[in-house]
């Protein structure tokens, strides 16, 4: 199977370059598993689309300011810097500008408006994947100071300075856990009201925590899908979720996965054996042919042609009927990638 079989024609304008004026307010193009039938609906339906019994599992890992611009202070040069995974207390792996120049021992300063010196990070290590291993100089408050120094990690197909509006927009409603530096974008749809309906159909919302990482800003630079490898994301699965997700599929009950990062997570736990409450990383490839353990349905966005994403959206719905799906979605105009519109796939 080649990379240039997930290809589709996707006019520029259909990029989503802002959120929707309202958080929910996306349309959602519903697709079924065994028909291919779709419909084409609004986010706010999807609670009529759930039933009493569903466990409707949430990514609630919570994007980080993780863009820095900053200076190297033997000379004054401009650097920017992508956090891109926190490896230890003071360590994180990162992509940085301009990478020729950060060269083992090259220390660099990012300042406060004001002028004051808020982090001091000194080039580590070069790895695998073109990125640097950043050690900062111990601090209290880190993520304050992030807070105050990063710019919203926005992906480049968003092109545009991160705003203000961004700082809420491009993070979940029930982000809690700091560490990624893309948003598990299927989850931005959510509202109170939305998951207060969801809840009273009875259906079970739980959590579990992926971190994006990475991965996801590196291309595909192979020909064939067999080749692919992907980089290590870490993530959490609570006691909670572990319990209920086991329980649904012992009554064989349907488990909902909002978001590729979701269904990544369970499945690779299935795959290992571990359905259980633990920590680790994963870098497990969904591609046709795999065999789903555990996602019954899946909530996602629009992903970009010849992706990881969308095969992943391939193997759990068919990959002609995902590309059928895909360009009705591109001659319906719906709104593409993570500021986008949705789809269901039952």
């Amino acid at each position: 199977m080649l990379v240039s079989d997930f290809d589709f024609e996707l006019p520029p304008d259909l990029i989503a370059q802002q959120p929707p004026a309202e958080r929910g307010g996306s349309r959602m193009l519903t697709l079924s598993r065994n028909s291919g039938a779709w419909q084409d609906l609004r986010f706010e339906d999807l609670p009529d689309l759930l039933k009493e019994g569903d466990v409707l599992v949430l990514n609630d890992s919570r994007v980080i300011p993780a863009r820095l611009f900053g200076v190297r202070p033997a000379t004054a040069g401009k650097v920017e810097v992508l956090l891109t995974e926190q490896v230890s207390d003071w360590e994180w792996r990162a992509l940085v500008r301009p990478a020729r120049r950060m060269t083992m021992g090259q220390e660099l300063a990012f300042a406060a408006p004001d002028g004051e010196e808020l982090l001091h990070v000194t080039v580590a290590a070069h790895g695998e994947f073109g990125e640097r291993l950043l050690r900062f100089t111990p601090v209290e408050d880190f993520f304050a100071r992030l807070e105050v120094l990063g710019h919203v990690p926005l992906p480049p197909y968003i092109r545009r300075p991160d705003q203000p509006l961004d700082r809420e927009r491009y993070q979940t409603i029930f982000a809690r856990r700091h560490g990624s530096v893309a948003a598990p974008t299927a989850g931005l749809h959510f509202t109170p009201g939305i998951l207060e309906q969801i809840r009273a159909r009875g259906v079970v919302i739980t959590y579990l925590t992926l971190h994006v990482g990475l991965g996801t800003f590196q291309p595909v630079r192979v020909p064939e899908v067999a080749e692919i490898r992907l980089h290590a994301e870490s993530y959490s699965l609570p006691a909670e979720t572990a319990l209920q997700v086991n329980r649904a599929l012992s009554d064989g009950r349907r488990v909902v996965a909002a978001g590729t990062t979701t269904v990544r997570a369970l499945e690779h736990c299935a795959a290992i054996g571990r359905l259980e409450p633990h920590t680790g990383a994963t870098s497990i490839f969904l591609s046709p042919g795999y065999r789903f353990q555990v996602a019954g349905a899946l909530l996602t966005n629009f992903h970009l042609p010849q992706s990881t994403l969308l095969m992943l959206v391939s193997a759990f719905a068919g990959r002609e009927k995902t590309l059928a799906a895909y360009r009705h979605a591109v001659q319906n105009g719906y709104r593409f990638f993570s500021y986008g519109d949705c789809m269901l796939i039952i």
